[in-house]
C-alpha cells in the first residue's frame, strides 16, 4: 500500500525502533506508548485486518515471544494484548507491559526487550 505508515516502516523509508524481525512479521515500538515496551506486531506483507492474515498462528507466536520477553525485561506479571484496525489500515497487534516507568524511553526499552527476547 503506497500511503500506509507500516508499509513505510518495513520498507524502511521512515524510521522505527524494531524489536524484533524475521522474513514475515516485524515488530516495533509504538511512538505513543500506553506503557513502557508498548509494541506493535505486524505482517510485512499487507493485510487490512489481522483476520486477513493467511499465516495467523504464526502472526500470534510472534506476539507470544514479544509479550514474554516484554515480562522478563520490564519484570512484569501482566502483559496487555489488544487488536485494533480503525487508525492504520494495516493488520497489527498491540502488546505491552503493565508497569510504570518512563514510556518515552523508546530506544532504551526497545534494547530492553531485543535482549529479552529468547
Amino acid at each position: 500500500m503506497e500511503n500506509c505508515i507500516f508499509c513505510k516502516i518495513i520498507n524502511k523509508e521512515i524510521p522505527a525502533n524494531i524489536v524484533y524481525e524475521d522474513k514475515n512479521f516485524l515488530a516495533f515500538l509504538d511512538i505513543r506508548p500506553l506503557a513502557r515496551g508498548h509494541t506493535q506486531i505486524i505482517p510485512k506483507t499487507h493485510y487490512r485486518w489481522v483476520w486477513d492474515v493467511p499465516n495467523i498462528g504464526e502472526f500470534f507466536e510472534v506476539a507470544k515471544k514479544i509479550a514474554l520477553a516484554q515480562k522478563k525485561a520490564f519484570n512484569a506479571d501482566i502483559v496487555r494484548s489488544q487488536i485494533y484496525g480503525e487508525e492504520i489500515p494495516h493488520a497489527h497487534i498491540w502488546v505491552w507491559p503493565e508497569i510504570v516507568g518512563d514510556e518515552k524511553d523508546l530506544k532504551g526499552n526497545a534494547e530492553k526487550i531485543i535482549s529479552s527476547i529468547q
